[in-house]
């Protein structure tokens, strides 16, 4: 039976009050690197508290094998996934790259507008676009200096 790995770590997560933003495997399961967040800053008491209840249930109750785990704050150009994140960051300006283009483009970079359904709306030259969740490769906000 497979493990459904995000699901696993989404679920010890958020059991400690954290919001899973994103993981990465890297170099065939040597590192996993684990992103998380909370509506206050993120602190590195935070991170070992995650660090420590996900090295335990990985290893001891999951038998999963990895040389490093590695858990941060998302950082201040924070990917964003959930379509729920795209409401929760209206307003803010953010990077989106497409899988597939629109209108001849795969980048856009703008103010993010909200949701409708299963679209992504960003006003991107003075023109509102709508972008399926689902065609979105990657998106990021894009911080404020």
């Amino acid at each position: 039976m497979a493990i459904d790995l995000e699901a696993l770590i989404e679920k010890n997560v958020s059991k400690l009050g954290y919001e899973l933003v994103d993981f990465e495997i890297i170099n065939r399961g040597e590192l996993l690197r684990i992103f998380i967040d909370k509506p206050s800053s993120i602190t590195i008491d935070d991170c070992v508290d995650v660090t420590n209840q996900l090295k335990h249930i990985l290893t001891v109750e999951e038998d999963i094998s990895f040389d490093r785990l590695e858990v941060s704050s998302p950082g201040i150009d924070r990917v964003i996934k959930k379509l729920k994140d795209f409401e929760r960051f209206k307003g803010k300006k953010i990077k989106i790259k497409t899988r597939s283009p629109i209108e001849e483009r795969k980048n856009f970079k703008g103010i993010l507008q909200g949701t409708k359904e299963d679209l992504i709306l960003i006003e991107f030259n003075n023109i509102l676009v709508e972008i399926k969740l689902d065609n979105i490769e990657k998106a990021r906000l894009e911080p404020d200096f």
